[in-house]
């Protein structure tokens, strides 16, 4: 694999990358990676509200969101555990994909065959259900993004990421609106809840998986470093999974049943609303933090006691993060985990918000979804599609840099809109340019973050990354609402315009301080 990200193609080499089928390939596995995830976080919701379930139990339906966000857990799993006679007919790769997409299908049938309405115990099911979806397919997405990176060179990744970006949006679009019109052309509403049609969406829905299926069987498996099969025994693969499995499990206790003593302390916090929002705040970090502890305890001790090969282990677990920073080096490593974790701030903290926004300015749910929903996510698919043929002509860092001051320039268009109010051709022109430059800044980051692995650990360096891209500005999106009760909107998108600065600088120090002609981060096996 290249690893030169200063590459700079003629505009004929550019546009001719979208002649390779190994691009195209992308935009089918998009489409397969983005089915699942609006069944979780949108049309589930819509059904359990016709279905009469109670907020409160629809709460247990957030479990299936953990898979998203802490998929480098078990991506080790994915880079080092073989499946039985699957991994020797498919390799790899394909095989931990359709095992995957064979998971996400039993998941979404499950869903079917489940009515919510018919009481507790078919709740908890459908919600296992959800919590299956979510897994398999955050870990559908862990072993796309490592066959992406392995499947071609770093100077095409920004285009293999375009193409997928692309797929991921047609199969939310698919999932998202096409679930909540075939349940309304079935004859359900919230008024007349009618569990056949939800039956009948979600048993076509899988259908649709066919896609990403045919295409695993299609494709090559990728040439990239041998896994060394043999050097463990059957037993050993299976005690690690265990491990992981007991492992997870109690994170999830810890983390649960510590709920409603976190619950009663927040509803005793004193002081006035800001205090005891922090205090909120450090609450549920020491609860997660606890549950963590928890985790990595029940796992050192199992190693400790034999359960588990320790050896496997270290190599799965402890080999990727050492490689990484024997790689970059201490200051380095921090300087790209600065810059991973703060590139999306800006937009994040402004999207979470964003649609109250457009509400309290006067625009229709009719209007938002037209502009937003639809003709934003046609924008973010261009975007993607510009960024890739702009990352081959110009490099990865400059697309970076450029992208980043990109997204913060949009972001201040949004007072532009404060400032007109109710203007549909203000919002279609904003909704534009932060949905292209989102799309832009999508496809130089992934290939920034994809010539950064090494390809004898994709799947666990990828998912480290692609999980903390997210966390930080998630959890300071949380205080957009305060924020904007606060101070109102049009300084709101001053501060998140601000908020992108400091990754400028991070850009500027990763330039430097990589050998961006050869990182030693990313060097094929000998």
């Amino acid at each position: 694999m290249s690893n030169n990200l200063t590459f700079h193609h003629s505009w004929r080499q550019s546009l001719a990358v979208f002649m390779q089928p190994k691009v195209w390939v992308m935009l089918l596995l998009g489409f397969s990676a983005g089915l699942p995830i609006m069944l979780i976080f949108s049309s589930l919701s819509i059904w359990l509200l016709e279905a009469g379930i109670q907020k409160s139990e629809v709460t247990y339906f957030s479990w299936a969101a953990l898979g998203y966000s802490f998929k480098f857990v078990w991506a080790p799993l994915v880079d080092r555990v073989p499946i039985p006679w699957l991994t020797r007919l498919l390799g790899p790769r394909r095989s931990w994909m359709l095992l995957a997409q064979c998971c996400i299908v039993a998941a979404i049938v499950m869903m079917a065959l489940t009515d919510p309405a018919q009481g507790a115990s078919a709740v908890l099911v459908m919600a296992v259900a959800a919590v299956l979806l979510g897994f398999s397919s955050a870990t559908q997405d862990i072993v796309i993004d490592a066959y992406r990176i392995e499947a071609a060179d770093a100077d095409m990744q920004a285009m293999m990421s375009a193409t997928y970006i692309a797929g991921y949006r047609l199969g939310m679009i698919v999932t998202g609106a096409g679930a909540l019109y075939l349940a309304a052309y079935f004859g359900t509403t919230r008024e007349h809840y009618v569990y056949e049609a939800w039956r009948l969406t979600h048993l076509i829905i899988p259908v649709f998986m066919l896609v990403g299926m045919v295409t695993v069987l299609c494709i090559r498996e990728p040439l990239a470093a041998k896994r060394g099969y043999d050097q463990f025994t059957h037993f050993d693969y299976v005690s690690l999974c265990l491990l992981f499995v007991v492992a997870a499990a109690g994170f999830v206790g810890v983390f649960f049943l510590s709920g409603d003593a976190i619950t009663q302390l927040k509803g005793a916090l004193p002081g006035t609303y800001s205090h005891s929002l922090l205090l909120a705040f450090s609450l549920e970090a020491s609860r997660f933090s606890l549950a963590v502890a928890a985790a990595y305890a029940i796992a050192r001790v199992m190693v400790k006691i034999g359960f588990a090969n320790r050896q496997l282990v270290d190599v799965s677990y402890i080999a990727p993060i050492r490689n990484f920073l024997e790689s970059h080096g201490a200051k380095t490593t921090v300087i790209l985990l600065c810059l991973v974790s703060l590139f999306r701030i800006s937009d994040v903290v402004l999207g979470v918000i964003s649609n109250i926004f457009y509400t309290e300015t006067g625009f229709s749910k009719e209007e938002i979804a037209t502009a937003v929903k639809l003709f934003g996510v046609w924008m973010t698919i261009l975007g993607g599609l510009v960024g890739g043929v702009f990352t081959m002509r110009f490099g990865v860092m400059a697309m970076l840099a450029f992208s980043a001051v990109l997204v913060v320039l949009t972001n201040l268009c949004f007072i532009l809109l404060a400032h007109t109010g109710h203007n549909i051709y203000v919002l279609y022109g904003v909704v534009s340019a932060d949905n292209l430059a989102a799309g832009i800044a999508s496809a130089s980051f992934i290939a920034f973050l994809s010539a950064l692995v090494n390809v004898r650990f994709t799947a666990m360096q990828y998912a480290i990354f692609s999980s903390l891209m997210t966390l930080i500005p998630k959890l300071t999106a949380g205080y957009s609402g305060s924020i904007v009760e606060a101070v109102g909107y049009i300084p709101f998108f001053i501060i998140t315009g601000l908020l992108g600065v400091p990754v400028l600088f991070f850009i500027y120090l990763a330039a430097k301080r990589l050998d961006i002609a050869h990182p030693a981060g990313n060097t094929e096996p000998s």
